[in-house]
């Protein structure tokens, strides 16, 4: 199920079908539709919306075009507004340089008198920003105080996404990713984390590929999700998943689920999630950023039991390869992986194992010849040229734990049919010296961007 994050069903293109619109909406598998205000008609109608429609939330605000409408009267109303129990942001705010039909100065007061709003109503923001980089990121970084939010339509550059997350922000991609000329736009896409991506229409403009030129509609949504799923090289459903985690966190929509997975799904792959404990503390890891992984909360309370795991799992043979890789060491737990893998097996699935490399130095045994015709395979995170690097980075808990891995490495060659090693490419890290060590070692080498997860 996807969230249309953006859009204005309030507009006078839906008065003729309306009804029929948001039916297609719940047929086309949107979930939820956030119905944006620009203007004081559009916030009453967006209001009545909601009311009327329990798929439908608002966002109470006034657009950059109208900030020289925004005067006392109009501003006490949207104070009214905002206490609206669907009134889940403010917005849609901020500037827009490009056609300036209110003077920029009027433009950044009603800005920031909305970012007050929102801080006062505890809402985030829906922020526009066209042609304004540097006075939406100033306003930003001067108002934002606890407040957070989404610059909707994304149309600046990676500096500014960067910039912009890293004051809590959200980027929300639209249809123009789908356009035919839109390089930097899919660049953004690739770029942006999983958890700071959502998605919208901002119906009833910039309808995508291959609808474009017709008025657009959160039906439509599909086609951009489709397109940003094959630049992030995810399936629709994954993306589907980040995007409406992220939009209840930001918007509080519904209540998010706080048990961990121990089986989740990425792409035609099943990940099994048997601990959160592991031998290294890595600076890079995710899990000491988020319980999420595509979605997915991985944070379990206490380790399952191997049946638990082989329930959860239910055929094997629906999925590519059954993987263990959780936020933890499969290692720590090699009992569970032998008996789980050993059922795997049986049923006719396929086993692929992703470790540190520790799991000789865990055990203070040669593990290896134990998975011999349980494993098809098995990849190991190197994540360091030598030693000090290693020890600098990922924090390991054994002696030696470099020259471990290594050997671990050289040892799974001789009982794995399929043994690669992945580094994760930070600053720190040379990864010619990688691909090297990798040559050496005769196994192939995943390089893996960093905040690039699943």
């Amino acid at each position: 199920m996807l969230i249309d994050t953006h859009c204005h069903l309030d507009m006078k293109a839906f008065d003729g079908d309306r009804e029929e619109v948001i039916k297609r909406a719940g047929d086309a598998g949107i979930k939820y539709i956030i119905n944006v205000g620009s203007d004081r008609e559009g916030n009453i109608r967006g209001l009545r919306m909601f009311r009327e429609h329990p798929s439908i939330y608002s966002a109470a605000g006034i657009h950059p075009h109208n900030a020289k409408k925004l005067d006392y009267s109009l501003y006490r109303e949207l104070k009214e507004w905002v206490r609206e129990p669907k009134v889940i942001a403010v917005g849609e705010i901020g500037l827009d340089y490009h056609y300036l039909h209110s003077p920029k100065g009027v433009q950044v007061e009603a800005f920031r008198r909305q970012m007050a709003l929102a801080k006062d109503a505890g809402l985030p923001v829906i922020v526009h920003s066209r042609e304004a980089k540097n006075d939406t990121l100033r306003v930003l970084r001067e108002e934002i105080s606890d407040t957070t939010g989404v610059l909707h339509c994304f149309s600046g550059d990676i500096d500014m996404a960067k910039k912009a997350m890293e004051l809590g922000f959200y980027i929300s991609l639209a249809g123009t990713v789908t356009f035919r000329n839109a390089q930097e736009m899919r660049e953004i896409a690739k770029f942006v984390p999983d958890e700071f991506l959502l998605i919208e229409t901002d119906a009833p403009y910039l309808s995508p590929e291959p609808v474009r030129g017709r008025r657009n509609e959160p039906a439509f949504l599909k086609h951009t999700a489709e397109v940003i799923a094959g630049i992030r090289g995810i399936t629709v459903a994954d993306l589907a998943r980040i995007t409406m985690l992220n939009a209840m966190k930001l918007f509080k929509i519904e209540e998010i689920a706080e048990e961990g997975e121990i089986v989740y799904r990425i792409r035609d792959s099943l990940y099994l999630n048997i601990t959160n404990k592991c031998t290294n503390r890595c600076g890079f890891c995710i899990k000491f950023r988020t319980n999420y992984v595509k979605g997915h909360n991985l944070r379990l309370e206490k380790d399952p039991a191997a049946l638990q795991i082989i329930k959860a799992i239910g055929d094997p043979r629906d999925y590519g390869e059954i993987v263990f890789c959780g936020i933890g060491e499969p290692f720590l737990r090699l009992d569970v992986v032998k008996k789980v893998s050993r059922w795997i097996k049986q049923q006719g699935g396929k086993v692929r194992i992703n470790t540190n490399g520790q799991g000789n130095l865990i055990h203070g045994r040669n593990i290896l010849p134990e998975l011999q015709g349980l494993v098809d395979s098995i990849s190991v995170s190197l994540d360091a040229e030598d030693e000090e690097k290693y020890e600098k980075i990922c924090r390991p808990s054994f002696k030696g734990a470099y020259r471990g891995v290594i050997e671990f490495i050289k040892e799974a060659k001789k009982f794995i049919p399929e043994v690669r090693i992945t580094v994760v490419k930070i600053p720190e890290v040379d990864i010619d010296r990688c691909r090297a060590i990798a040559a050496e070692l005769g196994v192939p080498l995943r390089e893996r961007e960093f905040n690039e997860v699943g």
